[in-house]
């Protein structure tokens, strides 16, 4: 089984020790941050909180501010980062993609933060999903993506990953799935997409303490538990 998380960290802004907390609780084999640190000291900062959560930085590069995090029982066979389409006057996105294995099943783990606009976020849905499935079918891997959608469910961004992949808190949901903002969550923006081949056991909310999820960012994490549906 691997359990994956995925969690918008507004850059650490907020309450560091309550973030780690947070991830303490959550247990993930790999954690798909967005807002992630990617300014002045973004390599350290980034490996810096990795090791206080006992992970390691996986795949991430400073466009996009996504990051991929590994933890001691998966193995990292490969790693990158991929700028998606830059539009004027846009914050410039990207994908971080870590293809993992544990247990001797192997997935293709991405993060994606969308955008705010709706044709922008549309557009890089679509082109998050064909790098995935790029690295997916390359590595003979199974396909996941965490991801701060920015929108709910019922749009179209979220609709075309959700055509293309099982929304997990759908599948077998764990707590109401909301997660922003996080002191009174109103809204399921965030969430685990898993791919063809992918059995969801559970997905939903982290298990930490309230204060914790309100204090640590403006975002509740997601984690999803995960095996293969038939022997890779």
């Amino acid at each position: 089984m691997l359990r994956v998380a995925t969690y918008n960290v507004r850059s650490l802004r907020d309450d560091q020790e309550a973030l780690v907390r947070v991830v303490a609780a959550m247990r993930p084999d790999v954690l798909c941050l967005q807002e992630a640190p990617r300014f002045a000291g973004w390599r350290r900062r980034r490996r810096d909180l990795a090791a206080r959560l006992g992970m390691t930085v996986a795949a991430g590069g400073r466009v996009g501010g996504v990051a991929v995090l590994a933890g001691p029982a998966v193995r990292v066979l490969r790693a990158r980062s991929l700028r998606l389409r830059w539009y004027a006057g846009l914050e410039w996105r990207a994908v971080a993609l870590a293809v993992v294995e544990k247990d001797g099943d192997r997935y293709a783990v991405a993060s994606a933060h969308l955008d705010l606009v709706a044709g922008a976020r549309l557009r890089h849905a679509v082109e998050a999903v064909a790098f995935l499935e790029e690295a997916a079918r390359g590595s003979r891997a199974l396909p996941v993506l965490g991801c701060d959608v920015n929108e709910r469910p019922d749009g179209p961004a979220w609709g075309h990953l959700a055509r293309r992949y099982a929304d997990c808190f759908t599948v077998a949901p764990r707590g109401d799935g909301r997660t922003f903002p996080s002191a009174r969550p109103g809204a399921r923006i965030d969430a685990v997409f898993a791919g063809r081949g992918v059995e969801v056991l559970s997905c939903g909310d982290a298990g930490a303490a309230p204060a914790d999820l309100a204090a640590a960012s403006d975002h509740r994490p997601v984690v999803a538990e995960l095996r293969p549906s038939h022997p890779l």
